[in-house]
């Protein structure tokens, strides 16, 4: 057998010829695993900075009292209903009060008693009491904790400025500003953060949901909310659900872009490997 032969045979027997699609597609699943990672622990670092690790206290309106003006609303959000189930045009005019008493008194508002206020409607903009909790940065489960990774919640304590809009049968929050006091929260946060779907856990709400649905327009005017449905005209402020979804799919295009790139490096350093190889045959 010649010097030649072996040569190939030494050559088809290559590791790095023979493995080097697995070795390209471990090291891109480990970039992406680590990129991950560290963008998601940057992530964290930079919410840490405008969070605390306390909630605030929101107000909640007291109810003693106030029963004439728990009553009027009573009957505006009756004859909206009614409205609605017409044909005529039909219009809902909210005050911050009325928000705020109907969070207080309604058990299909709870989840926002605490968390939620709105302190004053002017210049085409809500200004909200909030006080939400986020998940905080991982790290291992301490004893008697489910799993073997958990995290400390923080809590975002502010106010959010932010004007109503319709997007796709419910109302949400178009953010312009979080302000929290003594810090500047990043402007990433506030594009993933808004639309804030506020609503979102009403649309299976029989009557809230099936409300929302009809709705064709939804806007301040002076210092209150209106709701209005008018038969035939299209929704006037609508965001899709492309602008909906898009702070989710933020992060997975940076991290598709990066795994594309690293695949690009990858498959031209086996390919002049591959090159280096055949031109010692």
């Amino acid at each position: 057998m010649s010097a030649n032969t072996f040569a190939k045979d030494d050559s088809a027997r290559s590791p790095f010829a023979g493995c080097a699609i697995f070795i390209a597609a471990v090291a891109v699943m480990v970039f992406l695993i680590g990129f991950s990672v560290l963008t998601l622990f940057r992530q964290f670092n930079e919410i840490a900075r405008f969070t605390g690790e306390q909630p605030a206290l929101v107000e909640v309106t007291p109810l003693d009292g106030r029963e004439p003006q728990l009553n009027d609303l009573a009957e505006r959000v009756e004859k909206f209903r009614q409205d609605l189930a017409g044909e005529e045009v039909a219009s809902l005019s909210l005050s911050a009060d009325d928000v705020n008493l109907a969070i207080a008194t309604h058990d299909a508002f709870k989840e926002l008693r605490g968390t939620f206020r709105i302190a004053d409607i002017s210049k085409g903009a809500l200004r909200i009491a909030i006080s939400f909790p986020l998940n905080g940065r991982p790290r291992l489960a301490k004893a008697g904790e489910p799993g073997w990774i958990a995290s400390d919640s923080r809590f975002l304590n502010g106010t959010l400025i932010a004007r109503p809009v319709l997007t796709s049968k419910e109302v949400a929050l178009a953010i312009d500003a979080i302000e929290v006091p003594g810090k500047t929260v990043a402007q990433g946060f506030i594009d993933q953060m808004s639309p804030y779907r506020v609503t979102e856990r009403y649309l299976v709400d029989h009557e809230i949901g099936k409300a929302m649905a009809k709705l064709t327009r939804v806007e301040i005017s002076g210092d209150r909310i209106v709701l209005t449905r008018t038969p035939g005209e299209m929704a006037a402020t609508t965001i899709t659900d492309a602008q909906v979804d898009s702070g989710a799919n933020r992060l997975f295009k940076v991290i598709g872009i990066a795994a594309c790139g690293f695949l690009a490096f990858a498959a031209v350093i086996i390919l002049l490997g591959v090159r280096a190889k055949s031109r010692k045959r």
